[in-house]
C-alpha cells in the first residue's frame, strides 16, 4: 500500500517498505516497464502545513530490448529520491519538482511520483551483454548466433577517386 492518510501524516512520520507491482495500473504505455515488482523504501513525513516530504529509494529490474540485437534483456535500477508534495495554491506548486495534492484529499498516493522517478532512473537503452555483435546490416541475422551468409558487396565505384586520395595522403 503506497497511499497514506494525510491526517495521520501530520502528526507522525511513516516508514515505507513496500512493493510497487509491475502490473499496477500506474504504469502507462511507453513507460520503461519493471520486469518484476519495484521495491520502495523510505520515510514520509510532514514538512509543514499542507506539505509532505518523502525521502527514499526505489529498486528493481526494468525490462528492455537490446539496442544492438533487439533481444529481450533487463537492467537493474536503483535510485534515491527526494519528493515534496504540497497542496494546490501553495507557492511551491509552481515548481515542476513539487507534486501537487488537492487540499480536500484525505490520502497521499506516492505511486504517481514514484512512476516519474522510475522513468527518470531507468536506462533509455539496453544491452544484452558488453560484447553483443548486433544484427547484420544487410540481412538482419543475429550475429551473436554466428556469422551470416551474406555476400560481400564490392564497394561503390563512385568512391574510388576518394580512396586514391586517401592512399596517397599516407
Amino acid at each position: 500500500m503506497l497511499s497514506f492518510d494525510i491526517r495521520s501524516l501530520e502528526s507522525q512520520a511513516v516508514v515505507v517498505d513496500e512493493q510497487l507491482s509491475a502490473d499496477d495500473s500506474i504504469w502507462q504505455d511507453g513507460d520503461p516497464k519493471p520486469a518484476s515488482s519495484v521495491h520502495v523504501t523510505g520515510r514520509l513525513s510532514s514538512a509543514g502545513a499542507g506539505r509532505f516530504y518523502w525521502h527514499g529509494r526505489i529498486e528493481g529490474n526494468v525490462a528492455l530490448e537490446c539496442s544492438r540485437c533487439l533481444n529481450d534483456t533487463s537492467a537493474h535500477v536503483s535510485d534515491e529520491a527526494h519528493i515534496i508534495f504540497a497542496e494546490s495554491g501553495d507557492e511551491e506548486t509552481d515548481d515542476p519538482d513539487v507534486y501537487r495534492i488537492d487540499p480536500n484529499d484525505r490520502e497521499l498516493d506516492l505511486r504517481p511520483a514514484l512512476r516519474e522517478e522510475w522513468i527518470l532512473a531507468a536506462p533509455a537503452f539496453g544491452l544484452c551483454r558488453a560484447d553483443c555483435k548486433g544484427l547484420c546490416p544487410r540481412c538482419g541475422s543475429d550475429l551473436n548466433a554466428g556469422s551470416c551468409n551474406c555476400e560481400e558487396k564490392s564497394a561503390d565505384p563512385r568512391w574510388d577517386a576518394l580512396r586514391k586520395l586517401g592512399g596517397s595522403a599516407r
